[in-house]
């Protein structure tokens, strides 16, 4: 795995071979990265990044100059992981372990992204109850993006405050924004 941009573009980062994770592949972050950069000063905005795994996407937001980023895994292994790799790049990068559905739950912090990437075995179900956590307890700010990692064979397009998805290899990037009021 490598940081594909900003101040540690091209480090290698080498996670212990036991963490149960999928890493999003580096095709796939540079695409959603693209995307993200035509929308946001990343040293201006605040980063969410749920089912964190290995840390990848916090790493390539924190080298791309985000100050405010919150990792949340339930693995104690990822957590531990990813806060070695961020003290080890100098990044600011804080962790959370919890069950993510828990953390949605309870949580107060408002980000203007928030990524999420969790097991591409989910059921619908529970793909469902990410949009609806985040919507509900209104974790986005106004402008904000949340952003659902999945596999091609889920269809989350029929889901409340959905507004496009991009395709990337095996995987589909679905955003999710509030909706504008129309005066």
């Amino acid at each position: 795995m490598r940081i594909i941009s900003g101040q540690f573009k091209g480090r290698r980062i080498t996670p212990p071979k036991k963490l149960p994770v999928r890493p999003t592949t580096d095709m796939a972050k540079e695409a959603i990265f693209n995307i993200l950069n035509n929308n946001y000063y990343f040293d201006e905005i605040s980063v969410l990044d749920l089912f964190a795994g290995t840390g990848s996407i916090s790493y390539e937001f924190a080298s791309r100059g985000t100050e405010d980023i919150t990792s949340v895994d339930e693995d104690f292994g990822c957590i531990k992981f990813i806060n070695k790799t961020a003290e080890e790049f100098e990044m600011p990068i804080k962790t959370v372990r919890s069950d993510v559905f828990k953390f949605l739950e309870t949580t107060k912090i408002k980000s203007d992204v928030i990524f999420v990437d969790p097991p591409y075995a989910f059921s619908l179900e529970e793909f469902s109850k990410i949009p609806e956590l985040v919507f509900q307890n209104d974790l986005l700010e106004d402008e904000g993006v949340l952003v659902v990692e999945h596999a091609k064979q889920m269809e989350l397009s029929h889901l409340p405050y959905f507004s496009y998805s991009k395709n990337y290899g095996s995987s589909i990037f679905s955003f999710f924004e509030k909706a504008e009021e129309i005066f």
